[in-house]
Formats: C-alpha cells, sequence, structure tokens
C-alpha cells in the first residue's frame, strides 16, 4: 500500500496523520508475527512531517492472509498547526479494492481417489490438437514438426515459427462444492476453514484441467458478497455457477468468483443439483463436500442417468481419513 503526499505552500506542516480501516485479514509487515488483535478492522495509522513543497511517498507491505474481497472506504486526515495548539479533522472518500483469490494447492497434495477418473482426464492423451482450429503463432520449439512451420510469420520476425493449433478435448469438467455442513440451512457454518479448504481444493483443480486445455466450470451453493450477489426471490440470493470454458479468462474469471464467495449458503445443495437437472448433460462433474445425504445421492444418481460421470471429493479435517471413505458405486462418504 501506497501513502503519497505532499505540501504545496511555502508554511511548513509539523504534522500530519493519516488513518483508514484496514480489515484484518490484510496485515502489514510490522505486525505480521506479533499481532494479537480480534478485531474485524484495524486502523492504520501514518504520520508525516512535511516542509515547503515537500512531497513523500512511503510504501508499505501488507500481507493477504485469507480469501476474499476488501474495500477501503475512507481516509482521515488530521492536521496540527505551526504553534501545537490546534488541529483540524477531515475524511475523503479513498474507494480502493483488494481481491485475494484462493491458495492454490500442488495438484498431488489434493487427496484424489487413487481410481479417480479425474487423473486420466488431466493427461495430454485425452487432448489432441485441431488441425482446423489456428490459434495463432508461436516460436519453434524442439520435437516440433517441420511441416507445423509457419514460413510468413518466420520471415516477418527473422525467427522459425510454428502455427499453433487450438486442442480438442472430449470433456467439460464442472466443479461443484457443497457449502452444508448439515441438512438445516438455518445452520450458520460452524468449520469455515474445511469450507475455505475446499475452495482451494477448487481453484487447484480449475488451474490443473485449464491449463491442460480442458473446458472447466465451478459452482456452489453459496452466492458473491456485496455488492456483486443478486437477489432472485423471496430475498435468495442466486447461488454460483459458470459454464465450462478454457482460457486464461475462464481461469481469472474463476479465481475472482471465488475469491468472492460468501462464507453462507443461498440453497440447500440437494436443491442446487436439482437445479441441474434439465440442464447438464454428458458432462464430467467433481463434486467437493463434506456432506453426503441420501437426498444428494439420488440427485446425484439421476443426473449420471442423464450421462453425466461424477466423483465425489470428500472434505475431512484429516487428510488420512480420505485412504479409508470408498463407499459404493465410487463415492467417498464418512
Amino acid at each position: 500500500m501506497i501513502d503519497e503526499i505532499s505540501n504545496n505552500k511555502l508554511l511548513p506542516l509539523p504534522w500530519l496523520r493519516l488513518e483508514s480501516k484496514i480489515d484484518q485479514n490484510l496485515q502489514f509487515a510490522r505486525k505480521q508475527d506479533n499481532s494479537t488483535e480480534e478485531l474485524s478492522e484495524e486502523f492504520h495509522r501514518t504520520l508525516f512531517s512535511l516542509l515547503p513543497y515537500q512531497k513523500i511517498t512511503r510504501r508499505h507491505k501488507v500481507y493477504c492472509n485469507k480469501r476474499g474481497y476488501y474495500e477501503l472506504k475512507t481516509v482521515s486526515l488530521t492536521l496540527g498547526d505551526v504553534l501545537g495548539f490546534g488541529e483540524t479533522f477531515d475524511h475523503f472518500n479513498a474507494k480502493a479494492t483488494v481481491t485475494v483469490y484462493p491458495e492454490i494447492i500442488p495438484i498431488e497434495d489434493i487427496p484424489l481417489p487413487s481410481h479417480s477418473w479425474l487423473g486420466n482426464i488431466m493427461v495430454r492423451r485425452w487432448i489432441i490438437d485441431d488441425p482446423f482450429v489456428n490459434a495463432g503463432v508461436r516460436e519453434y520449439s524442439y520435437g516440433d514438426s517441420m511441416n507445423s512451420v509457419n514460413w510468413k510469420a518466420t520471415a516477418r520476425t527473422g525467427s522459425l515459427q510454428v502455427s499453433k493449433r487450438d486442442y480438442t478435448s472430449d470433456h467439460h469438467l464442472m466443479i461443484y462444492l457443497n457449502f452444508d455442513e448439515t441438512e438445516d440451512i438455518w445452520m450458520p457454518i460452524q468449520n469455515a476453514l474445511l469450507i475455505e479448504k475446499g475452495i482451494s481444493y477448487a481453484a487447484s483443480i480449475a488451474q490443473e484441467s485449464i491449463s491442460k486445455g480442458i473446458n472447466t466450470g465451478f459452482g456452489c451453493n453459496s452466492y458473491l458478497v456485496e455488492p456483486f450477489g443478486e437477489i432472485i426471490e423471496n430475498n435468495v440470493k442466486e447461488s454460483v455457477r459458470i459454464e465450462p470454458k478454457n482460457g486464461k479468462h475462464q481461469l481469472t474469471q474463476l479465481y475472482d468468483t471465488m475469491a468472492k464467495l460468501s462464507m453462507d449458503r443461498s440453497m440447500s445443495f440437494k436443491r442446487f443439483l436439482l437445479e441441474d437437472m434439465n440442464n447438464r448433460l454428458n458432462t464430467d462433474i467433481l463434486i467437493i463436500t463434506t456432506l453426503l445425504t441420501a437426498n444428494i445421492q439420488e440427485n446425484i444418481r439421476l443426473l449420471e442417468v442423464q450421462g453425466n460421470k461424477i466423483e465425489i471429493l470428500m472434505l475431512t479435517d484429516q487428510l488420512n481419513d480420505y485412504k479409508n471413505m470408498q463407499g459404493e458405486g465410487g463415492y467417498y462418504a464418512q
């Protein structure tokens, strides 16, 4: 974070203090190791003393300790007079935001089931170059065939260039995250850290699958924080669905959406799955969940009848628990 202030007058400013409210999850470097504050927001204070026509810039390193969307709304300014007997106070709108993406975990550290088909669709053998879709040119790499050389681009750039083909994939992957911990939708979420781990898993798997050229989407029965969430009916906020696509723009949209997820639910997960019955066909679906009820399993069965292939990744506090959770039909349950 950069504080920048200047004195454009002939008189000096003996002291000037800037104050702004900062969420506790954005911690300044000097407080990283010894901060014991429990407040949702803390004041960041900076003191200046300026000579005539002097400009001062200060840079502060800020640690982003938690996924989320953070707003800086106002900055307060207190100015002392030359004699030191009085002070003047004012505040200004200073709209600024910080979006912290979920933590990305190495794919090998995610406890996917040993027989998971997800590992199979993560490898290049499922994806072939489409000779009819040109995605531009790139520099020649060792192993490229000579019939892929783009001679016009080579002549234009002066270095060997090859045509870059887009990928054709048989797979469309949807990653679903269940925010339910119990069947009672009105109960607040008790283990937020476990849900946060699920969000990190979803972001990490999306990053890996998109990097392999697989169209990837995301959905959950939570909603976006203000001012992004929309109310659909009866004061119910719209749940989150991003249809499978590929490319850097899609990955950025997934990261941004996951960063803005509220730690709450818009509807039960069984209802969330029910909404997919009419428009989800022939899709690979990975469900990340802490809960697997009979109603959820019935909706999963109905989705499978429509040609969808579904995998379950259970969230537990102990990673070793995953080794003993294989259930009937390939499902994993506690």
